[in-house]
């Protein structure tokens, strides 16, 4: 748990990085906007943060998940038990997950101390694809680089994440293993019964 805290919170400090570029590929441009949103809304609010941390969710709620499909992480969390869930199991799953990942996202960002990030040249995806990667690099003082993938494809005519890879990681599929575990131990409702009650305990 200590690890999959450590890569979601690697995964955020990509929003706190501004580029400058006069004009900048859409989904570039996506992470940017959506970086700075954040960290404006994060200086204005320190105060509020500080004494009502719960109130990050609100941040998280309102500028980062429009941006992200949660359907397509669900699908990639899951892998092949996704296609043996009905429907009613995967609307559920979307749910239990996205307010999973909502909850760890949000304790993440306050951990966030302004480590500096260098973005790689783009490479726009051949034409015609839906989907496109932006690449960038941790920097550390006291270590090598640390690479980060944003992985986004095109839903309802718009970019959205679908997963972020950190060192080679998936952060989505890190939790497919786990899942498929449950799913084998006490079934799809089960592994859906369990994210649901610990989303309420957290």
């Amino acid at each position: 748990m200590k690890a999959l805290k450590s890569i979601v919170l690697i995964s955020l400090m990509l929003f706190s990085a501004l580029l400058q570029a006069d004009e900048t590929p859409a989904p570039v441009a996506l992470i940017k906007d959506t970086s700075e949103k954040v960290l404006n809304t994060l200086e204005q609010n320190k105060a509020l943060y500080k004494k009502a941390p719960e109130k990050i969710y609100e941040l998280v709620n309102k500028i980062i998940l429009p941006h992200l499909d949660f359907r397509a992480m669900s699908k990639l969390a899951l892998g092949k038990n996704w296609r043996n869930a009905n429907e009613v199991q995967q609307q559920r799953f979307v749910a239990a997950f996205k307010t999973m990942l909502v909850r760890t996202y949000s304790k993440s960002l306050t951990e966030y101390t302004g480590q500096k990030l260098e973005f790689l040249p783009y490479r726009p995806p051949r034409e015609g694809s839906i989907t496109a990667t932006v690449n960038s690099r941790i920097l550390q003082d006291n270590g090598p680089a640390i690479p980060i993938d944003y992985r986004l494809r095109i839903k309802d005519g718009v970019w959205k994440v679908y997963d972020i890879a950190i060192d080679g990681i998936s952060l989505v599929t890190n939790y497919r293993n786990s899942f498929a575990s449950d799913i084998r131990r006490m079934g799809m409702d089960g592994l859906i019964t369990e994210l649901e009650a610990k989303n309420e305990s957290s």
